[in-house]
């Protein structure tokens, strides 16, 4: 037996155990990149995931709306901090991932590739892409490798806020004015499948899948949290006294969980592929917000190598 094979046995040992991979420990090449390819992801969607909601945030309706939008801004932003250091302990610099991004070579949630038009949609977000999202990342802080299964708990926790902040939002807008109920329900009919591609692609279309449940990265499949979601979700819009823009909606008492129509696949493969609505208008926005922040990257940096250069002064 070769020690590669031994390595890869001890690996998945360690994993099967529920003990966490650490940086420093030994990992299938196969297990990093999937790990850099998903997290980078993870961080550049909290990234351009801020877009549609800076769309919203002069023209909140009141200070105090204003206020709490912006603290969401915030979170977002300090998630894909955490999340682009976690990726750097994999051996890939944080640079790196970002030009991966403005390159066009990596992906972000392709849900933030629709535009926010009304302010029902910053409700509409909060609820059900954020709700979409804690679906997902509850199970990553059980994830096998150590940072980002730490991470995600801090982001976790904020992201349940904003659950709750969009909710909120919608059961407002929901119980108010004719106009008001009119604008929740057009948003959640634009926001809804959407939402549910977020998910990504069903299991049997899904390359990653069966692996990253081997190695414990993923602990539900695509289809078995899309359905989690869905069934946790209805409840909630009937009590805003709203309709979910699918008709063949209803309960299936025999499996215990709800039957819904298609989604439309070729919409999300095409927004996959840089062709949504606002692809280009994302990746243009975060191009220049690299390009106009060059200076503060470049002062940081040469006051780092100031005060490391005083340093070894005193040292000396």
């Amino acid at each position: 037996m070769s020690p590669q094979i031994n390595f890869e046995e001890q690996f998945q040992a360690k994993v099967d155990a529920e003990i966490k991979i650490e940086p420093k420990d030994w990992m299938p090449d196969a297990y990093r990149k999937t790990l850099i390819r998903q997290i980078s992801q993870h961080a550049h969607s909290e990234i351009v995931g801020m877009l549609p909601e800076g769309n919203w945030l002069t023209r909140a309706p009141s200070l105090k709306r204003k206020a709490t939008l912006l603290a969401k801004i915030q979170d977002e932003a300090g998630h894909g901090l955490y999340l682009y250091s976690a990726c750097e302990t994999l051996g890939i610099t944080r640079l790196q991932t970002i030009e991966d991004l403005l390159s066009g070579k990596a992906k972000y949630s392709s849900i933030f590739n629709y535009p926010s038009l009304s302010w029902a949609d910053m409700g509409a977000i909060g609820w059900l892409v954020d709700g979409a999202a804690i679906m997902n990342q509850v199970a990553l802080c059980r994830t096998s490798y150590g940072p980002y299964a730490r991470a995600m708990v801090r982001i976790c926790k904020e992201e349940s806020f904003h659950q709750r902040q969009g909710y909120e939002i919608m059961m407002v807008l929901s119980k108010g004015s004719a106009a008001q109920k009119e604008m929740a329900q057009d948003a959640l009919n634009r926001w809804w499948w959407p939402a549910l591609m977020m998910f990504g692609p069903t299991d049997s279309e899904s390359s990653n899948t069966e692996q990253s449940m081997k190695w414990k990265i993923k602990r539900h499949t695509n289809d078995e949290l899309r359905q989690k979601f869905i069934d946790a979700s209805i409840p909630q819009v009937n009590y805003l006294g709203l309709t979910v823009p699918d008709k063949d909606l209803k309960w299936n008492e025999e499996r215990g969980h709800y039957d819904f129509g298609e989604i439309d696949w070729e919409e999300f493969w095409n927004v996959v592929k840089g062709n949504g609505i606002c692809n280009k208008a994302r990746l243009k926005a975060r191009r220049e917000a690299h390009e106009q922040g060059a200076w503060v990257r470049e002062a940081a940096a040469a006051y780092a190598e100031k005060r490391a250069s005083r340093v070894n002064e005193k040292v000396a």
